[in-house]
């Protein structure tokens, strides 16, 4: 899964075959929070940067994430149904992700090491999520970002955001006899009601056309060292039902446009995405392939 080093993403993990829920779980625990930085000069960025960004925007919210902190695979990601993913999570949040991913020194929170986990301990790193949506009609939905969001307006992206926190009852690491187990299910499960919450809202479409996500792996863009999960879901409305479904999106403020595209289409696009969804482009790619090589 290397990527060559000048492309923009490296595939941390990918499940060709797609994962259901039952084949991904989650470990969240404060051991896959980000360590804080030896240099005080750098860690005092932090807040230095986000009381900046509040000056000039007073309406920033600092929401907490979900921090990916590795995986651990058994069944090297084949068909088989004994394969099976556990994600690594702790918790961060926006201020953080603020404050070293998008410093303007976040090369400098960076640990030389190929060891993804050790490399990025000093960085918020919190988990996107994005959806590769098929169609009826075989046709992947793709939006163009509204100029008015943070990060790389006027790009394409796949419908997506974030697991919350908040969404799976969480708002800070247990403490005590608190049921571990329970925990690391509901926020499992927060995965996947994600990501299908995301199209809902950003396309417009209503929950029971799509069928449940499947989990297809995770991309991580070089420039700001930020992972994304991935998903590949379909849809059983046409392209032109949800074209107009799109104009009422709860959503729709972050995006100015909805493309309904084939593969082809799809590959001249992918140079203005994001390097995350580019990876998750590629993700969806191997998917493909995967798929017809099924007998």
């Amino acid at each position: 899964m290397e990527q060559e080093a000048d492309s923009a993403y490296k595939l941390l993990l990918s499940c060709p075959h797609g994962f259901s829920s039952s084949q991904v779980s989650v470990v969240f625990d404060e051991s896959y929070d980000r360590v804080p930085h030896p240099d005080t000069n750098l860690e005092n960025s932090i807040s230095e940067i986000w009381d900046s960004r509040v000056q000039n925007n007073k309406s920033l919210f600092n929401g907490q994430k979900f921090r990916y902190g590795g995986h651990i695979m058994q069944g090297e990601g084949g068909s088989s149904i004994e394969s099976h993913v556990c994600l690594h999570l702790g918790l961060t949040d926006y201020r953080t992700f603020v404050g070293t991913n998008l410093n303007p020194l976040w090369e400098k929170f960076l640990v030389p090491s190929e060891d993804d986990v050790i490399q990025c301990q000093h960085t918020a790193s919190p988990l996107g999520n994005g959806a590769v949506v098929e169609t009826s009609d075989k046709k992947i939905l793709l939006l163009q970002r509204s100029n008015n969001v943070g990060e790389f307006p006027g790009h394409f992206v796949f419908p997506g955001g974030h697991p919350e926190p908040q969404d799976a009852g969480i708002t800070s690491h247990p403490c005590g006899s608190t049921d571990s187990d329970f925990i690391n299910q509901k926020v499992s499960q927060e995965m996947f009601d994600s990501i299908t919450r995301e199209v809902v809202e950003e396309i417009g479409v209503p929950a029971e056309s799509l069928c449940n996500p499947l989990f297809i792996g995770i991309s991580r863009r070089r420039l700001n060292v930020r992972p994304a999960a991935f998903f590949f879901i379909k849809c059983s409305l046409q392209s032109n039902e949800i074209q107009q479904l799109y104009s009422t999106a709860q959503d729709g403020y972050e995006s100015t446009q909805l493309f309904a595209v084939s593969m082809i289409e799809l590959e001249n696009m992918a140079s203005k995405m994001p390097g995350c969804h580019q990876g998750g482009f590629a993700l969806y790619k191997l998917m493909v392939e995967a798929m017809n090589n099924i007998p």
